[in-house]
């Protein structure tokens, strides 16, 4: 099992709400493929991915979060194995886990699970043909995905990451403390609708 080490002081306090954090995979691997802690997800072996699950992130209220609980069940091989596809990465799981995930439930199938369920409600957009579209805009990608999933998703839930370059890295799924989609802060929705736009499709 990998080993984590915290990379920040330990917080706890009250949940007011969850994002849902999407990587774009292919713009994470593009610098990636040789590397032996990302092999799983770069390397190709496995297939390549889109979008993947980097994690469910806990907020509070005051614009922080709570991170790095101190956890009282271990994640075994087997629960790693069963998000594989979902979080293609070990690392990725057991830090999602001990940074994230110990401030949000007892166990890590609860909390993996929670993150499972909220995967796979959601339909993905086809971001290999949008990424050809002309003048593509943040605002094109977020609004794609909020069609994608009907009246229960609107462009004011989803934020966009985008990098220096105006490359797709993430996006952010923001939720309520029921797991209801909610208006992103500034700080989630990233990149405004008129932003341009690139997707890395790979080689």
């Amino acid at each position: 099992m990998p080993q984590i080490t915290p990379d920040g002081a330990r917080r706890e306090s009250a949940i007011t709400g969850y994002t849902l954090t999407l990587s774009w995979s292919p713009e994470f691997c593009r610098t990636r493929s040789e590397s032996r802690n990302h092999r799983a997800q770069c390397s190709g072996e496995n297939g390549r991915f889109g979008m993947i699950v980097h994690g469910l992130w806990p907020q509070s209220a005051n614009g922080s979060w709570p991170q790095w609980c101190p956890a009282t069940n271990r994640l075994t091989p087997a629960q790693v194995r069963a998000h594989m596809c979902m979080m293609p990465s070990a690392r990725l799981i057991a830090r999602q886990w001990a940074k994230h995930g110990s401030c949000m439930a007892q166990n890590p199938d609860t909390y993996f699970g929670v993150t499972q369920i909220l995967w796979d409600s959601l339909r993905i957009p086809d971001y290999d043909r949008i990424s050809r579209e002309d003048n593509l805009t943040a605002g094109r990608i977020r609004a794609a995905l909020a069609d994608a999933n009907g009246r229960m998703w609107q462009a004011a839930n989803i934020g966009v990451k985008l990098n220096r370059k105006g490359w797709l890295e993430e996006i952010r799924l923001c939720y309520n403390a029921r797991f209801r989609p909610v208006r992103c802060d500034a700080a989630r929705f990233g990149a405004r609708d008129g932003a341009r736009a690139k997707i890395w499709r790979g080689l």
